[in-house]
C-alpha cells in the first residue's frame, strides 16, 4: 500500500500547480458562449438576416449616391450595433441567471481572467461582425454600382471611427450585463436609460448637456463625417458615462459578488 501511495505521489508532486488555461482558450470558450445555446445561435443569425436585409432595402429605395461602399457599410451595421450588446449582456448576466458562475470560477478561480476572456470575446465578435458588414456593403455596391464619386471610397478615419462604433456598442452590453447581473433589468436599462436621456435632452435647459452626454448627438455623426477633436471629446464623455462607469461598477460587482 505505501508503495502505491508513494506512486501515485510522484506525478502530483511533479505538476506545475499554477497550470491553467490560457487567456486565448478562455476567450474561445466564451466565443462559443455566444453561439452554442439556442438563443445565442438564433440572434447571431437573426442579426445576420437583418444587415443584408438593410441593405437590400437600401439598393431599392435609396437614391445612387446613397449607395456607397462606405454609406452601405453603416446601413449593414446599424442592426449589429442594436442587437450585439444584447449578446453582450447575456455573456455576463447568463452567468448568474443559469446558475453556471459557480463551475466557471470553480475551474477559474481568478474572476479577471475571465471578465477579461469575456471582454475578448466582444471584441473578437464586433470585429467579426464589422467585416461582414464591410462584406455585404461590398456585395452591394458591386450590384447597384452607382455612377457617383467616391463609390468605392472609405477613408481610413471612418473605418477607425465603425471600429470604435461597434466595440463599444458590445462593450456597453456587456458592462450593463455586469453591472446588474440579470438579463432582464440589464437589458431593460440597457435600452432605457439612454434613450430616457434622449427624451430629456429635448427639454431647452438640458440642450447643451445633450451635446456631450447623448448618445444620438454625440455617436451618430460618426457615421456621417470625420469627427474634429471638439466632436471626439464629446463622444468620449457619452462613452465615460455610459460604457466606462458601468464597465467599473460592474467589474465590481463580478469580482466581489457571491456565486
Amino acid at each position: 500500500m505505501s508503495a502505491t501511495a508513494a506512486t501515485l505521489e510522484l506525478p502530483v508532486a511533479g505538476l506545475d500547480h499554477d497550470r491553467r488555461p490560457g487567456l486565448a482558450r478562455l476567450t474561445g470558450v466564451e466565443l462559443r458562449k455566444m453561439v452554442d445555446t439556442r438563443a445565442g445561435f438564433w440572434l447571431q443569425l437573426f442579426n445576420l438576416g437583418l444587415m443584408i436585409a438593410f441593405v437590400v432595402v437600401a439598393l431599392i429605395l435609396a437614391d445612387a449616391q446613397d449607395r456607397t461602399f462606405q454609406d452601405l457599410m453603416w446601413i449593414a451595421l446599424w442592426p449589429a450595433s442594436s442587437l450585439l450588446p444584447i449578446v453582450g449582456v447575456l455573456l455576463i448576466s447568463s452567468e448568474w441567471s443559469q446558475r453556471t458562475s459557480l463551475i466557471t470560477f470553480a475551474l477559474v478561480p481568478r474572476r479577471t481572467r475571465v471578465l477579461a476572456a469575456k471582454l475578448g470575446a466582444a471584441l473578437i465578435l464586433s470585429v467579426v461582425m464589422l467585416a461582414t458588414a464591410l462584406a455585404i456593403a461590398a456585395v452591394g455596391t458591386a450590384v447597384a454600382g452607382p455612377s457617383v464619386d467616391g463609390t468605392w471610397s472609405l477613408p481610413p478615419e471612418m473605418l477607425g471611427q465603425a471600429v470604435v462604433y461597434m466595440t463599444t456598442s458590445f462593450i456597453m452590453g456587456v458592462a450593463f450585463g455586469a453591472m446588474f447581473l440579470a438579463s432582464a433589468p440589464a437589458i431593460v436599462f440597457y435600452s432605457l436609460l439612454p434613450g430616457g436621456w434622449a427624451l430629456l435632452s429635448t427639454i431647452p435647459a438640458l440642450e447643451v448637456p445633450a451635446r456631450w452626454l447623448d448618445n444620438a448627438h454625440t455617436l451618430t455623426p460618426m457615421a456621417d463625417h470625420v469627427l474634429s477633436g471638439t466632436e471626439w471629446a464629446r463622444a468620449g464623455t457619452t462613452l465615460a458615462l455610459w460604457v466606462l462607469l458601468p464597465a467599473v461598477i460592474g467589474a465590481w460587482r463580478v469580482i466581489h459578488d457571491e456565486v
